[in-house]
């Protein structure tokens, strides 16, 4: 056997080996899932994590929110998105598959020139808008206003890694029956804890980002939002406009009731975790 070919067989062995060790651990990982469901269920069946699944969302918040509309409708399956990355994996991918107009914007060039040239068609239509922009509270809405869409929309996606909490707040331009926003695990309720903001933040990888949940469900209190669960991972929270809560949501509709610690892995995304890290905050009163 040549050097070329002892090397080819030891990489086949190590991939194949890689591959098997994943499948368990996606097995033993969706096992513990189904446990915990199960039991959460039994309590209430309002509660949304149980419905997750991953269609092109990075966990399982398409199954969310298609329960989420499920249960609450639709009117023009509107959607504003950002940073949406590069198109082929994002909260609203699915959506805009499946028929739903959406307004992406991500501050990346390589991203968006991905996401322009995966949904190619989908541009030419008219169903979506892709736009590269580095989004800040000063210019957020003009470029909703850009958009055209709205003013009411079924769903807003937040995901800036940095200063969601300040860019949800600026927003008054639309208004969304549903949004979705990055919350940061580490600090678990009561704290309430913003970064402080920078307009030019990028995330470095680390756990130092965002907003803690207790933070951002008071301020979706004050926007007019109820807090109704957060994705089994810990990455999303989701809110729904208090005026279509009916009874279709588990409450307390409150950060200590929907709260799930950070569980990165357990879709099996590749192994993966935040390096601890500190950086400058904010404690709100």
């Amino acid at each position: 056997m040549s050097r070329i070919d002892w090397l080819k067989d030891k990489i086949r062995f190590f991939w194949t080996t890689a591959r098997r060790a994943e499948a368990i651990y996606a097995q033993l990982a969706r096992m513990q899932r189904e446990q915990t469901f199960e039991k959460e269920l039994a309590q209430d069946k309002r509660v949304l994590a149980p419905y997750g699944f991953t269609a092109y969302s990075m966990a399982d918040q398409d199954g969310i929110l298609q329960e989420i509309f499920k249960r609450i409708g639709t009117t023009n399956r509107q959607i504003i998105e950002f940073g949406c990355g590069d198109g082929l994996e994002n909260n609203t991918v699915y959506l805009v598959m499946t028929g739903w107009k959406a307004f992406w914007m991500d501050g990346g060039d390589a991203q968006t020139a991905s996401a322009r040239s995966r949904h190619a068609d989908k541009i030419a239509s008219g169903q979506l808008q892709v736009k590269q922009t580095f989004i800040t509270r000063e210019n957020i809405n003009d470029l909703l206003k850009s958009s055209g869409l709205g003013p009411e929309i079924d769903l807003l996606v937040i995901d800036l890694d940095g200063n969601d909490y300040y860019i949800w707040e600026t927003i008054n331009v639309v208004n969304p029956r549903v949004v979705v926003v990055e919350y940061n695990a580490t600090f678990r309720p009561p704290a309430k804890v913003v970064q402080v903001y920078k307009a030019d933040h990028v995330w470095d990888s680390t756990n130092y980002f965002g907003t803690s949940l207790a933070a951002l469900t008071e301020l979706a209190d004050r926007k007019g939002y109820a807090l109704v669960g957060c994705n089994y991972t810990g990455i999303d929270a989701f809110f729904v406009r208090k005026d279509l809560l009916g009874d279709h949501f588990a409450g307390p509709f409150t950060a200590e009731r929907h709260y799930r610690p950070p569980q990165y892995d357990a879709y099996v995304r590749g192994f993966s975790f935040h390096q601890r890290q500190v950086g400058p905050y904010r404690v709100l009163d």
